[in-house]
């Protein structure tokens, strides 16, 4: 529970700070998508490095990824997905860091909002799993919570991930970019790894699929975590967080 806890407060903040600079300041890139390459340059300067700044934004992000690639080899409960967990982790931090070393860090704040706001829902519901039981009683209430964040949560990831995010973040990078700057420099880097992000969504969406499948088929009743191994798989050999 602390683990949820601390995870559901950092994806709350980031999120809301990015929902901020897309929505409290100048920026029009949700909007106006193919703003973010307008009067693009290498040279593009970066905001005043203050804690309104998209700067705070990526140190933020950047360091929590960090901290993440060590968490999920060495911390984390090894599960079904850790190795895309792993790839998605480090392949997160690389666009973190290259789009804020060569200017494409208003895309960045576009693709960090879309995203964190189905780990709030996540780390929400799983909270509300642990209270719903607490103290050997039935909680009504939390269990309510939890009902509804598990709903929230796999609309959420569709409509932003897959249906947002290629229609926002993947026109402009593949199409728009060419247009505002035809010899835009690490085209094909970056569009790479967005679709890479992409292909993993869609991975983890199927399991989201695949429980509402066995929801709808009463194989379960309640929200259950289908990454975990089952008890005979978790006693087969499988290779070790050292090794």
């Amino acid at each position: 529970m602390p683990e949820s806890a601390w995870k559901f407060l950092f994806y709350l903040g980031s999120w809301s700070y990015s929902a901020y600079l897309l929505f409290g300041t100048d920026y029009p890139f949700f909007h106006d998508p193919p703003s973010v390459f307008y009067d693009w340059t290498p040279r593009l300067a970066l905001p005043r490095l203050d804690p309104r700044d998209i700067a705070a934004a990526y140190l933020l992000q950047g360091s929590f990824y960090g901290h993440s690639i060590y968490a999920t080899v060495y911390m984390d409960t090894w599960r079904k997905d850790s190795v895309v967990m792993l790839v998605h982790h480090v392949v997160t931090l690389v666009l973190i860091v290259s789009s804020y070393a060569f200017r494409y860090h208003n895309v960045g704040i576009l693709v960090l909002f879309l995203h964190d706001i189905s780990d709030v829902q996540l780390e929400f519901t799983k909270l509300n799993i642990y209270f719903k039981s607490r103290g050997g009683a039935h909680h009504r209430l939390h269990a309510l919570a939890a009902d509804l964040g598990c709903l929230s949560f796999g609309f959420s990831w569709f409509w932003f991930r897959l249906y947002w995010f290629p229609l926002k973040v993947l026109y402009a990078t593949c199409h728009c970019s060419l247009l505002a700057v035809p010899d835009i420099p690490f085209y094909f880097f970056f569009n790479a790894l967005l679709l890479l992000l992409t292909l993993m969504n869609l991975y983890w969406f199927l399991y989201i699929l695949a429980f509402a499948a066995k929801v709808l088929t009463g194989q379960v009743r309640e929200p259950k975590d289908l990454r975990e191994y089952d008890a005979p798989e978790a006693h087969s050999p499988k290779p070790s967080k050292a090794e």
